[in-house]
């Protein structure tokens, strides 16, 4: 297995886990906690020694690489997450073209790092400073990232919080495929190899 797909896969199933999320909280109004746990504390990991040390451990990566892999298989059924995924992709390449919101955002976790220590990332208050820290950097950058959902919950702040928090997760694993080589050319010419690569974690 190329290591490079091995490497990219990951930080795809860390997108495809944060966004699955997202999808699930606007429609439902709910999350997997421990799935969301391992998306935020991936955005506390900046300077990991590895791919999987952005994630934590295998297991806290496998529902992306599930997610990942049925998408890559052709296997899927919602439609809204490929689209969600590509625009935060594009999102991902202004952000990182923006020094003064880059800066600001790695500020922003800084300074929220020591409470996601002492409360938990899953905190309403560390979503709360993640979801701000969204919405006062990030969300400002076009194009905006646009999710649907029910507007029961989309109308209510500790929901929106909490989504804008996922998405910042999204833009780091968007960050992280970009810094491992990826590109849109690997959705063209490498989908084997990349549904490859997850069969190999998921083994």
């Amino acid at each position: 297995m190329s290591n490079r797909y091995s490497d990219r896969v990951l930080a795809l199933a860390g997108l495809a886990q944060a966004l699955h999320q997202v999808r699930r909280i606007a429609e439902t109004g709910q999350s997997e906690s421990s799935a969301v746990q391992a998306s935020l504390e991936s955005v506390f990991r900046i300077d990991a020694a590895s791919p999987m040390a952005v994630y934590g451990r295998l297991g806290d990566i496998a529902p992306g690489l599930r997610v990942l892999r049925g998408y890559l298989a052709k296997e899927a059924g919602d439609d809204a997450l490929p689209r969600l995924a590509m625009s935060v992709l594009q999102l991902e390449r202004r952000f990182v073209s923006e020094d003064d919101t880059v800066h600001a955002v790695v500020r922003g976790l800084n300074e929220i790092a020591p409470r996601a220590e002492q409360q938990g990332s899953t905190h309403p208050d560390t979503l709360s400073a993640l979801g701000g820290l969204y919405a006062d950097t990030i969300s400002h950058l076009r194009p905006r990232v646009m999710v649907q959902g029910n507007p029961h919950y989309l109308g209510q702040p500790g929901v929106v919080a909490e989504i804008r928090a996922i998405l910042l997760a999204a833009v780091r694993s968007a960050v992280l495929w970009r810094q491992l080589g990826g590109s849109m050319w690997d959705f063209v010419l490498g989908r084997r190899q990349m549904l490859d690569a997850v069969d190999a974690w998921l083994d």
